[in-house]
């Protein structure tokens, strides 16, 4: 058996006594509309948020990862319970990658929004779930946040998501914590997007997987 196989089935074991259906991605953001027709048909909260985003995004009303990178370091720092070494330019490609839906490279409107409202339930989760006041999310509490956040993942699959995203001592700061929810609710919600028939399974042809996995 060749190397990759015996990698492929070692993960495949780990994840095969998950039930798709106990996973609650959020809502995925509405499809773009012509600006007009959105302004005129959005909640008064939603034009607040608008007026902010024009603010944030520029003249192009698009985020960038560049922007995000600035917005979101700029917000953490005013936030001192929140542990975390700044949110890099290689973590704010990979949200903007899982987030860009028409593959623009940045997030239009809706896109952002859809992300800002999940880094403010997600810090609530981060707070609630950090019980030592360390700050940090340790591999003990995490599963307990994944649940909250609507992820009920086996301890084998905490247990990879540790190794990939916390420190030495297995601590996620907030920028690896949010960073890893970001790609783990846009991998569930791709999922069930392809689960057409709602039976837990999906078939990709090697492009799909490519497509699915390269750019995210």
């Amino acid at each position: 058996m060749s190397l990759a196989r015996r990698l492929i089935g070692g993960f495949l074991d780990i994840v095969s006594n998950i039930d798709p259906a106990q996973f609650v991605p959020s809502e995925p953001p509405p499809p773009r509309r012509p600006l007009a027709y959105a302004e005129h048909n959005e909640s008064e909260e939603d034009a607040r948020f608008r007026k902010v985003f024009k603010q944030l995004a520029g003249e192009d009303m698009e985020v960038s990862p560049k922007e995000l990178m600035d917005i979101l370091n700029k917000i953490i720092s005013k936030h001192a319970a929140l542990k975390t070494d700044g949110f890099s330019i290689e973590s704010c490609r990979s949200m903007v990658a899982v987030m860009d839906s028409d593959s623009t490279g940045k997030l239009g409107f809706h896109e952002f929004k859809y992300l800002w409202d999940n880094i403010k339930k997600w810090q609530a989760m981060y707070l609630n779930f950090d019980r030592d006041g360390s700050g940090l999310i340790s591999g003990d509490e995490l599963p307990g946040a994944f649940r909250a956040a609507g992820f009920p993942l086996n301890d084998q699959l905490c247990k990879m998501i540790v190794r990939r995203y916390s420190d030495d001592s297995g601590n996620l700061d907030f920028d690896n914590y949010i960073g890893c929810l970001v790609r783990l609710d846009a991998m569930c919600r791709a999922f069930k997007t392809l689960d057409k028939d709602n039976n837990g399974t999906i078939k990709v042809n090697v492009k799909e997987w490519l497509q699915l996995t390269m750019y995210s």
